[in-house]
């Protein structure tokens, strides 16, 4: 994003009011709904959602998701549509500053458990 876009972030300044506050409501909305829009994927019970979002750089945030659950199965496919959501709510709240936004590289960083088990990114 532009520079004058995160500073306004920042600064609380955005027309539409908290942008991450926001966005991080939209991401744990959507881990919650993902066997809702992504076909095949069964609901499973999601004991904690934590969408973290915070700046690298002067124009860029870093969205990531963490999921806890109990289940015989993995939730990587709802730690991937919160933290999507989560990125495409920040540019929907301020596309009328800042329509050149981009979203890039959206990726499972790490997993712990279910039918596959363990599984961390080597070049996160």
């Amino acid at each position: 994003m532009n520079l004058e876009t995160l500073q306004k972030i920042s600064e609380g300044a955005m027309p539409m009011g908290d942008v991450f506050a926001c966005a991080r409501i939209a991401g744990i909305m959507a881990a919650k709904r993902t066997s809702e829009l992504i076909p095949m994927c069964h609901p499973i019970p999601i004991d904690g959602v934590e969408i973290e979002i915070c700046p690298i750089s002067d124009t860029q945030v870093r969205v990531c998701s963490t999921l806890r659950c109990t289940h015989k199965t993995g939730i990587e496919m709802e730690a991937l549509t919160a933290a999507s959501v989560a990125a495409l709510t920040i540019y929907d709240m301020c596309k009328a500053v800042d329509r050149g936004m981009r979203i890039d590289e959206v990726f499972l960083l790490y997993k712990a458990g279910g039918k596959s088990g363990d599984f961390r990114r080597s070049d996160g």
